[in-house]
């Protein structure tokens, strides 16, 4: 869906009106984290700041409540032992409470004993919360602003930023939350990408994902479901809000998502608790081992997962589950150095099903998925599985440079299960990469960005595919573009077996031989006959393995030795064997011609294409006696990316380069000649 320029001023408005008012709150608390410049490092604010940004919402947002909830929590008093929903209840339907009758204001009364009043107030949050808090380790920090001296200095400026639902909405409070940690994040290159990605790439990725469901977002009160697997702060999530919530104030989008990382995972549990939404819904552990949300499916599911990210210590769970039919990742385990796809598959199976609604699902991936793995491998059967279940619906290159932690080129895929009859059967392919801006300063590996008109642009061209491209960098193929067979092509064996000093000496050096040194008297005289053997064999050809061998044995039998072992042969065999395009066929008990290992060669046939129409073309006219083995056909899948969008640029002529050089050659001499005035 092609947005236009108007359209997206006037959402560009929208946003603007409703951030404005609250750009003094991020300056304010910007502000705040000066008082600790000296005593922390620029890249620690974070772990102070934000916890109590948190700390500080959940207060204002109990604010009207407080009595109510000291009064039912007295109530309750030796009553029941789970007054954990009536309390719920007493504020209003919040999914926390506080049933201290301290305050964030009322902190300040007692300064002497400021830091324990502090861990009574947080102590007295229900669980979900103040398991929140407990992750960011923020006792620590507790200790070390009391023992710094700021401790007082710090919450008395938190007291005055008032952070009342009526005076910023749930919303605005995701926009404070979520400028100040891009803010912090900046602070630290080596940490800004590791569970931070750029918000210009999420909107773009957003933009992909939910665009051509704008239709259906725009209803009177539409209810949605999204799922970040490998969540991290949980900035993707809130950007797919955002969108949503810009084109359509009454749309609701319940936000779902797994982290590994504690402290990453409270940042995203407490973006979702200011705002109002259920914190539990971001669930703590391992996504590839646990699953969080088992039982769930979702509408949208996006992730940017840790690039090449090593599986292995989780190898047993995920092997295990791999091999349980209709499980996770019964599609194939990719190499256990980059388990990327293991991410993909996770993301599938949580997509609601097509009798539901159906799913689609935004994830970013390095170029590697796109195309390792031979045929037959984990990472070309989970490609086929995806493929032939016309699940792909398109892939996006994006620009190199544009991620704080790596400079590679990153590649946005789009799946779904409910494709639109004109993308059904087909694949688009968006080559984006010259769409950028330099950043005037890098952060980390980050010296591109991209701007709105670039987001646009990229969404514009997406949208081509479904409607047939009308631009170079726009592509879409069929499925069965991307499979190919991996054919085995043989020639016949043609051999010889020529006995030279050469041929003794190899022998001499071969396993069973050596072994025989080591042996009796009797090993030792077998393997002086046989040595002896060849010795009088020298300048032997024969064409038949047979008869080559019975003048073995008959040498063998000249010198006193009766019989070989079966690994003596072979050994003899293997040293003097001659591949010779002169030679005589080599047959099997059947009479056809026996493969010559070293002569065989793979080629890869598309599946639109027959195999012996491929084969009577490329592989006959150069070698007419080869065949295909059908037996050793494998089917794979890869999508070559960069080879479909490969611009040939002839090499410039000759007299042109010379022209070039003659005319640097007479510049250098001016200069010269200037230097000896």
């Amino acid at each position: 869906m092609t947005q236009s320029k108007e359209h997206r001023e006037s959402m560009t408005s929208a946003t603007s009106d409703q951030t404005q008012g609250f750009e003094g709150k991020v300056q304010f608390v910007w502000q705040v984290a000066d008082l600790l410049r000296g005593d922390y490092k620029p890249a620690e604010y974070r772990g102070v700041i934000l916890p109590l940004l948190v700390l500080r919402r959940m207060d204002a947002v109990l604010a009207d409540t407080k009595e109510a909830v000291l009064k039912r929590a007295e109530q309750l008093a030796g009553v029941t032992d789970t007054p954990d929903l009536l309390l719920k209840q007493a504020t209003g339907g919040l999914p926390f409470y506080n049933t201290s009758k301290l305050s964030f204001a009322t902190l300040l009364d007692s300064p002497n004993a400021l830091a324990d009043s502090l861990r009574a107030y947080i102590g007295a949050f229900s669980h979900g919360a103040a398991t929140v808090l407990e992750k960011y380790r923020f006792d620590e920090q507790i200790n070390r602003l009391d023992e710094a001296g700021l401790l007082y200095q710090v919450l008395g400026k938190f007291a005055d930023l008032d952070l009342h639902p009526s005076v910023v909405p749930n919303h605005a409070m995701g926009y404070v939350f979520e400028e100040l940690l891009r803010r912090f994040s900046e602070l630290s290159n080596e940490t800004a990408g590791e569970h931070f990605t750029p918000r210009e790439v999420i909107r773009l990725i957003v933009d992909l994902l939910l665009a051509e469901d704008g239709d259906v977002l725009t209803g009177k009160a539409p209810v949605r479901s999204i799922y970040d697997p490998a969540c991290g702060t949980g900035g993707m999530l809130n950007i797919a809000d955002q969108w949503l919530t810009r084109r359509n104030p009454a749309a609701r989008l319940e936000m779902f998502g797994q982290e590994l990382n504690p402290e990453t995972w409270a940042i995203a549990q407490s973006d979702l608790l200011i705002q109002g939404q259920d914190p539990d819904r971001i669930v703590l552990g391992n996504t590839l081992t646990a699953d969080g949300h088992a039982d769930k499916r979702f509408d949208y599911l996006l992730a940017n997962p840790p690039f090449g990210v090593d599986w292995n210590k989780s190898a047993a769970a995920i092997r295990a589950e791999a091999a349980q039919p209709g499980g996770r990742f019964s599609a194939g385990l990719p190499r256990v150095s980059d388990g990327s796809l293991l991410f993909l598959q996770q993301m599938i199976a949580r997509m609601k099903t097509p009798e539901d609604g159906g799913a689609r699902v935004a994830i970013v991936f390095s170029g590697s998925p796109l195309f390792a793995g031979g045929a037959e491998s984990g990472e070309s059967n989970i490609r086929r599985w995806i493929i032939e279940n016309d699940w792909l619906e398109g892939i996006v290159a994006l620009p190199d440079q544009l991620f704080y932690n790596t400079g590679i080129s990153t590649y946005v895929w789009i799946v779904t299960n409910r494709k639109r009859p004109e993308r059904q059967g087909k694949v688009a392919l968006v080559d984006a990469r010259n769409e950028w801006s330099k950043m005037r300063k890098s952060l980390g590996d980050k010296r591109k960005f991209l701007d709105d008109e670039h987001i646009a642009e990229v969404a514009r061209l997406y949208a081509d595919g479904a409607h047939g491209a009308t631009d170079e960098r726009v592509k879409v193929f069929e499925n069965d573009t991307f499979g190919f067979r991996r054919i085995t092509v043989e020639r016949p064996l043609r051999r010889r077996f020529c006995v030279s000093g050469e041929t003794a000496e190899q022998v001499a050096l071969a396993k069973p031989v050596v072994a025989l040194l080591s042996g009796g008297d009797d090993a030792r005289k077998c393997r002086e006959a046989v040595l002896g053997a060849l010795r009088d064999l020298d300048g032997v050809i024969e064409d038949d393995e047979r008869a080559f061998i019975k003048r073995l044995l008959n040498a063998c039998t000249a010198r006193g030795q009766i019989g070989l072992t079966p690994a003596l042969k072979k050994a003899v065999l293997v040293a003097a064997a001659v591949t010779d395009p002169e030679a005589p066929l080599v047959l099997d008990k059947t009479g056809s011609p026996l493969p010559d290992p070293d002569l065989r060669d793979n080629e890869n046939v598309p599946l639109a294409e027959e195999v012996d129409t491929y084969v009577a073309r490329n592989v006959l006219p150069h070698v007419p006696d080869a065949w295909v083995d059908h037996s050793r056909t494998k089917v794979g899948y890869e999508i070559p990316f960069t080879r479909f969008f490969y611009k040939h640029v002839s090499p410039r002529a000759l007299a042109e380069i010379d022209a070039e050089l003659d005319a640097t050659e007479v510049q250098i001499q001016q200069l010269l000649a200037g230097l000896k005035r």
